[in-house]
């Protein structure tokens, strides 16, 4: 946080705001859709917003060319598979990987990514599952693959009201009975699976890369989930080598949508076995014979046929991202974030209570572009969620409310604890609604803004303004009926 105490009435104030003008140049031209009708876009968590010349591209090259599906050795197969191997080699460079350790795999998302590593890794009883509270929910999912094959699962528990997770905590859960479990059940030198994001979709907290070797030396293989991360921060995989990674490409740049990928240390993807095949994926098959072939290499792991037609446009778009800067988009992100929090600080009540209860770090240091928050009546109750995301979407913000599939973290937030939810939930529930209940919550999620690759300072602002406009001394009233909540 700077040492001024008093934060400038705009972002562009800020020391070195000038020098990420770029961004403000590509707003006013390929991203002025981002404008129309007085919108202010404040979910790149969510997704990523595509520029004018990623969708020309796609377009001319669509009509400059004939592509067809490249399980085949037609000129039109050829091409397709042509495009598609351009994108594997461009991601690679992108991220700075070696093609001789590390794979490209073509995923729906990141969500596909993360259940290729599940459904297929060799857990047991000696190869545990360790996950951060703070994970997705499709990183969570995989505890069930785990569950089934009757392995271990060992959460690692947030701490603090910043929401990180303290290292000696992890180092206890990467730890705990390596040695006896291997031995019963006689598997020395068996592996395990620690899974967490590199930047949480929740808080915006950033969970160290240094965990990745952390867990390599205790013998686990890191899955890192990067889909939050990747957009507005460097990964650099020639100096952290994580054995997955998983991406979703709109996160990034808005567009392709349905074009995820796995990237997969070559070792550790060799270890993975598949419980199913399907075509695309097999060498060979027989149906009398009871017997397939998998292919050798990262085709084993693209089910069907690859989106052809958008896969290319991965390429493009990464071409795109270096050429802007990945390193502005992180400055640029980086002073967004912090005026805004301190901006937000400084609001309160004629009471003199806060407005603004913000879950995870309050200054910039250790944190991504995404914040989330609750509102505050002066007498110190939460405004309903469904209510903040009902006004806003009036006033033409484009936010995100809710628990955005970040079970754990959420919980953290809340001060939820593991004995009172068990207790409270052993008596069922059947909608989200009756779950908040059970648990005492006076509300089923928070508020979630985040900025990124064409955020400017006016959307900042233009938030500010509209929270303090609305919110602020603003008593406890009879609202209009809230929709009931579909999901966490």
């Amino acid at each position: 946080m700077r040492p001024d105490p008093t934060p400038p009435a705009s972002p562009t104030a800020l020391p070195g705001y000038a020098a990420t003008g770029r961004i403000d140049e590509l707003r006013a031209t390929e991203y002025r859709h981002l404008d129309t009708d007085g919108q202010v876009y404040l979910d790149y968590a969510g997704a990523g917003v595509a520029a004018q010349a990623q969708v020309r591209a796609h377009h001319d090259r669509l009509l400059a060319g004939l592509y067809s599906n490249p399980h085949s050795e037609n000129p039109t197969s050829v091409a397709a598979g042509s495009l598609v191997e351009s994108a594997r080699r461009a991601v690679l460079d992108f991220f700075r990987a070696d093609p001789d350790e590390y794979a490209v795999i073509f995923t729906p998302n990141a969500s596909g990514a993360c259940r290729l590593v599940g459904e297929a890794y060799d857990f047991d009883r000696a190869a545990p599952l360790v996950l951060t509270w703070d994970n997705h929910n499709s990183v969570n999912g995989i505890r069930e693959y785990a569950r089934s094959a009757r392995a271990s699962v060992r959460y690692v528990p947030l701490s603090g009201p910043e929401l990180r997770v303290a290292e000696s905590a992890l180092v206890a859960a990467l730890d705990k009975g390596r040695g006896s479990l291997a031995r019963r059940w006689g598997r020395p030198g068996r592996r395990g699976l620690f899974a967490y994001p590199a930047q949480s979709n929740f808080s915006g907290v950033q969970h160290p890369l240094g965990w990745v070797e952390l867990a390599h030396q205790r013998g686990y293989d890191v899955l890192l989930d990067a889909a939050a991360f990747a957009p507005t921060n460097r990964l650099d995989l020639s100096v952290v080598r994580p054995d997955f990674v998983c991406l979703s490409w709109y996160k990034l740049f808005g567009y392709p949508t349905g074009v995820g990928a796995l990237l997969a240390r070559r070792s550790a993807l060799a270890r993975l076995r598949r419980p199913w095949f399907a075509g695309g994926t097999i060498r060979a098959v027989s149906v009398q014979g009871d017997w397939h072939r998998p292919m050798d290499d990262e085709s084993a792991f693209e089910d069907g046929t690859l989106n052809f037609l958008s896969i290319p446009d991965v390429a493009f778009g990464l071409r795109w991202l270096d050429s802007i800067g990945v390193d502005l988009v992180h400055a640029r992100v980086g002073l967004l974030t912090e005026w805004l929090l301190e901006r937000l600080a400084t609001l309160r009540h004629d009471t003199g209570g806060p407005l603004v209860q913000v879950y995870g770090p309050t200054t910039g240091a250790g944190r991504g572009g995404t914040l989330t928050f609750n509102l505050r009546h002066p007498d110190g109750t939460l405004f309903d969620e469904r209510l903040v995301a009902r006004e806003a979407a009036a006033a033409g913000f484009s936010l995100r409310t809710g628990c955005f599939c970040n079970p754990g973290a959420a919980e953290g937030a809340f001060g939820m604890s593991r004995t009172s939810m068990r207790q409270r939930l052993l008596a069922g529930v059947d909608t989200i609604d009756q779950y908040l209940a059970a648990l005492g919550l006076p509300t089923g999620g928070a508020v979630r803004v985040s900025f990124g690759l064409a955020s400017i300072a006016t959307d900042a602002e233009r938030f500010v303004d509209f929270v303090a406009s609305t919110y602020l001394n603003r008593d406890v009233g009879a609202e209009a009926p809230l929709p009931p909540r579909l999901r966490c």
